[in-house]
């Protein structure tokens, strides 16, 4: 099986993959409730709440001139990429997204601003790999929890090898880090579970279907073409999150040499 899900209600498609950073404590306000299978309306009351996906949404809305947040439109093309948010002109959208969530982030967030212009999408891999700053705390090893924290966040796609009751063996490709450049792995298989604290949001899942998959939990079953486009998403902000790192070391570098210090 290889078709997705039927077309999603934008408030439908938004608690399905905004419930696994709410349900761990990461996003959104303490109840899950509102997003388990609840009404459109109490989606609508929670949404707002998030500080991270409902900005984007936000401004999607008023530079597409689709005037409702959560209009299915807009809420695919932000978790998954492509869609309306493509039609956008990166440089106008992260200025405008830059000034909404500015003045809100403080002082942790210094680096949102003009050198984060290039980088800048509407869409879900740019908040991971460009807005949070775990892409600056990645280690020369890789073994700190920063690589883990960007691949659990980042949505990817898996295809489902197998399926035994509650749990699923999928195949996908994982963050990779060489100590100096993100990448995605050869696929690899794991195991994730089809239901957590009594919701699934695919509990009909089959062999053969390609989901789409949020800090290990299934959000939802997306064709072939929507996971190439999201493949090409994740591709695009790993290129340029990668050029970002580069010229960090380079600068890093270049302070050394003036400061009269062995770069090494």
């Amino acid at each position: 099986m290889e078709s997705p899900d039927p077309v999603l209600d934008g408030t439908e498609m938004f608690a399905r993959y905004a419930y696994a950073p709410n349900a761990l404590g990461y996003c959104g306000p303490p109840d899950t409730a509102g997003l388990r299978g609840g009404s459109s309306a109490a989606v609508r009351e929670t949404a707002p709440l998030f500080s991270g996906a409902w900005p984007y949404l936000c401004v999607m809305s008023a530079l597409t001139g689709i005037e409702d947040p959560l209009d299915a439109r807009l809420v695919e093309s932000y978790w998954l990429g492509g869609g309306v948010g493509a039609t956008l002109d990166p440089a106008q959208f992260g200025a405008a997204l830059f000034a909404r969530i500015g003045p809100v982030a403080g002082q942790y967030w210094t680096h949102l601003g003009a050198c984060l212009a290039t980088e800048a999408a509407p869409n879900h891999s740019f908040h991971v790999l460009g807005v949070y700053p775990w892409s600056r705390l990645l280690d020369a090893t890789g073994e700190g929890p920063a690589l883990r924290v960007l691949d659990d966040c980042r949505i990817t796609w898996a295809r489902v090898i197998d399926r035994s009751d509650s749990q699923v063996l999928v195949r996908s490709r994982r963050l990779s880090w060489n100590g100096l450049s993100l990448g995605l792995s050869t696929p690899e298989d794991r195991t994730l579970a089809v239901w957590h604290d009594g919701y699934a949001a695919v509990p009909d899942v089959e062999v053969g279907d390609i989901l789409a998959v949020h800090w290990n939990h299934l959000c939802g079953r997306i064709s072939p073409a929507r996971a190439a486009t999201l493949a090409t998403t994740t591709l695009r902000q790993i290129r340029v999150t990668n050029e970002r790192l580069a010229l960090g070391r380079s600068a890093a570098t270049a302070g050394s040499r003036s400061d009269g210090r062995d770069p090494a």
